[in-house]
């Protein structure tokens, strides 16, 4: 399969391409009538056939940033090519059209892929969220006799459909849970009354992490505590909370690019795949750079303001896994883009790892030592006065300076919370 196409609540926007290993996207003529710009950096409505030879790679796979952002990430493609091993296929033999197919309607945001290939979803099906966590374990640890379950089990069909489209390098799947019954099903399709579209991370996944990293056994804890001393610091995210499961606290977040008891879809874009910049390759954009981008395509001054407290708080709160992809914008159906909420939003740092030794984006040039001077001129680059920059480091410099009652609520072992706070302590400002 070389060819698909593409849609946005149902309308078709565009047909994409596979040749020599390039992705090329060309809108659709009706779609293109109607000027809303679903690509505003690179992909401007035109009649053009867009390809960007450049974008080869481990991250755009030949693709577009709009539709590389369609992709599985590191857990999703784990699942996939168990699958492919089970029907006797290499991952090679599965193209970058083919990975977008599959994904079909069950993508984050709100892009559609035709002809849609994979698992499909007839009702929203109970989730053996226990039988989850064991089948993510094997496949972190490519275990050879998932092969044959992958095929029989009905929860290995479960993570097919709902661990594929969610992004990200850790063990997750989208969901639907009832907060009356505790009843948790699958999240791509509508569940009925009483159910809201969640993001689930697995706790007690072994090999789960990122950054040639496993993670802390406590890393859902950790990331909720966060959530609160972020919500505390002004930081805009949808609400979190802890579900317990067998000794397990699976963290999950709300879906903000779902809306209402349908989870009607919201297009969605990151900034590396808006502005095609390599989240692999730390220090390309800079939180300066992620502004101007975001008042290009029209954000106004209340989300920039968001956007700097959202550095200070990664900065004072020692989150140095902010690269280009933990960034994301949303679009209306009126084409109006704003800041989504926040995410991932935890405790990142290892001295001796490539990606979390430093910041991934940069502040004021640089990814280590950042001052508060940094800081603000940082915010005053963004066009903030400097009086409220400097207010607004106050704001959350005293939310982080409560990180111990947070990690104590959320649950976290006072010695990794102690850990965690002489970091914290020495970016201090």
């Amino acid at each position: 399969m070389n060819t698909a196409e593409v849609f946005l609540w149902g309308t078709r926007i565009g047909i994409i391409h596979l040749e020599d290993g390039i992705v090329s996207f060309e809108y659709d003529r009706d779609f293109a009538q109607r000027g809303i710009e679903v690509s505003p950096i690179f992909m401007p409505i035109s009649s053009r056939v867009y390809r960007f030879p450049e974008l080869t790679g481990a991250v755009f796979h030949g693709a577009p940033g709009m539709i590389s952002d369609s992709l599985p990430d590191r857990f999703g493609n784990a699942v996939i090519n168990q699958w492919l091993s089970s029907q006797g296929r290499s991952p090679d033999s599965f193209n970058v059209i083919e990975r977008l197919c599959y994904t079909g309607k069950r993508g984050m945001g709100a892009l559609e892929y035709v002809p849609s290939t994979g698992p499909q979803n007839n009702e929203a099906e109970r989730v053996d969220l226990s039988e989850m966590v064991r089948l993510a374990s094997d496949i972190l640890n490519d275990r050879e006799h998932l092969r044959l379950s992958m095929t029989e089990s009905i929860e290995a069909q479960h993570l097919l459909k709902l661990g594929t489209s969610a992004g990200g390098a850790r063990a997750k799947a989208v969901i639907a849970w009832n907060e009356e019954t505790n009843d948790v099903r699958s999240g791509q399709i509508r569940a009925g009354d009483g159910y809201g579209y969640w993001l689930m991370k697995f706790d007690g996944v072994s090999g789960n992490g990122d950054h040639a990293m496993t993670d802390e056994p406590q890393y859902t804890a950790i990331e909720y505590a966060y959530y609160r001393m972020a919500v505390t610091a002004g930081v805009l995210m949808n609400e979190c909370r802890i579900y317990k499961e067998s000794g397990r606290s699976h963290f999950m977040t709300r879906r903000f690019d779902r809306i209402g008891d349908a989870g009607d879809k919201i297009h969605m874009q990151t900034l590396g795949a808006l502005a095609h910049i390599d989240y692999n390759v730390p220090g390309l954009c800079g939180y300066e750079q992620a502004a101007m981008y975001g008042k290009r395509i029209g954000l106004p001054a209340v989300d920039i303001e968001q956007l700097f407290r959202r550095l200070v708080f990664n900065v004072l709160a020692v989150n140095q896994d902010d690269h280009v992809k933990n960034m994301s914008f949303l679009m209306d159906r009126s084409g109006k883009w704003r800041l989504s909420p926040a995410y991932d939003v935890t405790f990142a740092y290892d001295p001796e790892n490539r990606w979390l030794s430093s910041h991934q984006m940069t502040v004021n040039g640089k990814r280590l030592s950042i001052t508060e001077e940094d800081l603000v001129t940082s915010g005053t680059i963004m066009d903030i006065p400097s009086s409220k920059c400097r207010k607004i480091i106050v704001e959350v410099a005293e939310a982080v300076g409560k990180w111990s009652v947070f990690a104590q609520e959320a649950g976290v072992r006072e010695s990794t919370a102690e850990a965690i706070g002489n970091v914290i302590r020495t970016r201090a400002v």
